[in-house]
């Protein structure tokens, strides 16, 4: 233990002695002695109790570096591209989903082929009972009823 003396200590001392005098030093001397004591005394019932659970560890056999190993999934979730990489669909596969890309590619032509034979035949039928030439209007009302694709949400600042 190191005894030293250091002007802080002398401050203290003398702070104290102001403050409390000397008649009430020794005891309060005496209040910290205890309250240091059992400071001590806890710490070392911490750091035994703790020694005492990492020997208790050692002696059940288990070496104490080892910890309980975490595995990844037998299995990539579904869908995922893990999945999709270690997992690649068969060839049969593949060419099905072309057949059906290809199959609906010609259902969406014909639909819209269809679309615009019956604008056609509207803006025919209009002529026809009017006697007039086909208007942009009525072709512009067909044109909003097609479906088309959003645009592409651009960030204000780019």
């Amino acid at each position: 233990m190191n005894f030293g003396v250091s002007g802080e200590m002398i401050f203290l001392f003398l702070l104290v002695l102001i403050l409390f005098g000397p008649k009430k030093m020794p005891e309060i001397g005496r209040q910290i002695a205890r309250l240091l004591n059992e400071f001590r005394r806890a710490s070392n019932e911490f750091r035994s109790q703790i020694e005492s659970e990492v020997n208790s560890l050692d002696v059940s056999g288990k070496p104490a570096s080892s910890r309980p190993q975490i595995l990844p999934p037998l299995q990539a979730p579904l869908g995922s591209l893990a999945n999709r990489i270690f997992n690649p669909p068969s060839p049969e596969r593949l060419e099905a989903v072309e057949e059906a890309n290809a199959e609906a590619a010609a259902i969406k032509a014909a639909a819209a082929e269809s679309v615009a034979g019956n604008s056609a035949v509207v803006a025919e039928n209009s002529s026809v009972e009017t006697g007039l030439a086909p208007s942009n209007a009525a072709a512009g009302s067909v044109a909003l009823s097609i479906p088309r694709a959003a645009a592409p949400k651009v960030a204000p600042d780019a």
